[in-house]
């Protein structure tokens, strides 16, 4: 039997871990995890916040071609009173436009009409694997560039994201879009220190990470060191709330306060004491909506 070379014995190794199971979960789970439907993310929100407001706003359906010409599922929430303003919200991994519902009642009540939109693989568009902003953020600028077009150049625009939505959200910033502030919920200055605690958490050795971003490229998308939000602020002016659960053992608040510290505009963080990951807006609703509307209003005061 032929001596193994060191490459030939480490895509080996490689090989037998993933076959074993634990990479290719990860691999599989950390780009395409089994997404909500509709129905399943508004029977959650319905049983964790007060959606009675809903049945009684006009709504609005359509489709946005974002990236590379891939259709977005939107839905518009009309305020009669927005007066040309617009929040577009970007939902978490695994949900889709009605996982934004918990905090669009907040900018509806600062007289903004309302964009949720499903992000891609997510909802209603065509399955896609998930690249963890890089390709999100692109359909991101899309939705701006079509609230421009669609409900005039002047609006002001804001933007809104949660968990992977706020990694959407801080990397579209660095392309410099035409919108007036953003509001970025427990979001990941970078994805490899999210997945590597989850690794650990699981007691597998950080390395699987590695191997699954290389796998991750070769099979055709990036590499998870190309999923890096917080190198997009570079450069950025564009006012942004961070929001953290101070409790937050899956993506840690220290990502929001690497995220604050990069940024070179106008910056606010607030950490939601006792509130795990997402859950901020649920542990302190109050605490929540005031720090939004404190931020909003200072911040569209100055443009």
């Amino acid at each position: 039997m032929k001596k193994l070379t060191v490459a030939a014995a480490a895509a080996l190794g490689a090989a037998a871990l993933f076959a074993g199971g634990s990479g290719i979960f990860i691999m599989k789970n950390a780009a395409g995890g089994r997404r909500q439907t509709l129905d399943e993310a508004w029977k959650w929100q319905t049983e964790h916040y007060d959606l009675s407001w809903y049945d009684g706003i006009e709504k609005e359906e359509y489709t946005v071609s974002g990236y590379d010409e891939y259709v977005l599922h939107a839905l518009l929430l009309k305020n009669p009173g927005s007066a040309g303003r617009y929040m577009i919200l970007s939902h978490g991994y695994t949900d889709n436009r009605f996982g934004s519902l918990k905090y669009a009642k907040i900018y509806l009540d600062l007289g903004f009409s309302c964009i949720l939109y499903d992000l891609r693989g997510h909802g209603e568009n065509a399955p896609a694997p998930c690249t963890y902003g890089v390709l999100e953020s692109k359909d991101l600028l899309a939705m701006v560039e079509d609230t421009r077009t669609r409900y005039g150049s002047d609006v002001i625009i804001g933007l809104h994201g949660e968990s992977l939505g706020a990694a959407t959200t801080v990397t579209a910033l660095g392309e410099k879009p035409d919108v007036s502030f953003a509001v970025a919920d427990c979001g990941f200055a970078d994805i490899e220190n999210v997945l590597k605690g989850a690794a650990s958490q699981a007691h597998l050795p950080p390395q699987i990470v590695d191997l699954a971003s290389g796998f991750s490229k070769l099979n055709g998308t990036f590499s998870y060191r190309d999923m890096q939000p917080v190198l997009h602020l570079k450069g950025n002016h564009i006012p942004v709330l961070f929001i953290h659960g101070a409790s937050d053992t899956f993506i840690r608040p220290e990502n929001s306060q690497r995220m604050y510290e990069a940024t070179e505009g106008y910056r606010e963080l607030h950490l939601i004491p006792g509130a795990g990951h997402a859950e901020s807006v649920l542990k302190d609703p109050e605490e929540y909506a005031e720090a939004v509307r404190r931020f909003v209003e200072k911040v569209t005061a100055l443009t």
